[in-house]
């Protein structure tokens, strides 16, 4: 995938309707600090068009980012975050729901994890729901540059057997530093854009 053009074109809160887009959507999910908005800069080649902070939970709002004018990537509120109250993290909480639920062009749901550490609760809460939504969710292991090379497949082992996720489940090693895996996610974000072209075409 060549990024040509990119945009935030649409920011939901808490009370916005979602927007009627026509081209695919797919959607980016994580607990807070898990290195989402780095991700989501490196797949965009840009420095700083999604937030990146020390403090995690930054992203409290649904951001649909146009690439292409011909893919959205959806970046989802980070759960998890500890220091939010009970009413804040229910209604973060609302919104993912509300739009894994509602959003007519989502096609793909990415689900990172740190592959530093086990999955969390709120981690195997996210994959199961996700599931539950009749998406198969395409897990990202960041901070691949954070560990040895030695330790990459232990880790991926233990992010499979925790989520309970079989071999179907497509895990992707990246880095936000290294760029490492950017590629194997440009494939399928250009599959998705070239199936999307195709549907487009058929119903004209």
């Amino acid at each position: 995938m060549v990024i040509k053009k990119v945009s935030l074109e649409t920011v939901c809160g808490i009370t916005s309707k979602l927007p009627e887009n026509v081209h695919p959507e797919v959607a980016f999910a994580g607990r807070s600090n898990v290195g989402k908005s780095s991700l989501i800069n490196a797949l965009m080649n840009r420095k700083s068009l999604a937030r990146t902070s020390a403090q995690p939970g930054k992203t409290q709002t649904i951001n649909f980012y146009n690439i292409n004018d011909a893919l959205y990537l959806v970046d989802l509120p980070g759960y998890g975050y500890a220091r939010a109250n009970e009413e804040v993290k229910a209604k973060w909480g609302r919104m993912i729901e509300n739009y894994l639920h509602r959003s007519r062009q989502l096609r793909a749901v990415f689900l990172l994890i740190d592959i530093r550490h086990e999955p969390s609760g709120n981690d195997c809460i996210m994959y199961d729901w996700i599931r539950r939504q009749g998406y198969q969710p395409i897990l990202i292991a960041t901070k691949l540059d954070k560990i040895k090379r030695s330790q990459v497949q232990k880790q991926i082992g233990l992010i499979r057997s925790t989520l309970r996720a079989g071999q179907e489940v497509r895990i992707i090693p990246f880095s936000a530093t290294t760029k490492q895996g950017r590629e194997e996610i440009y494939e399928i974000l250009d599959d998705l854009v070239e199936r999307g072209t195709d549907a487009e075409a058929s119903a004209k």
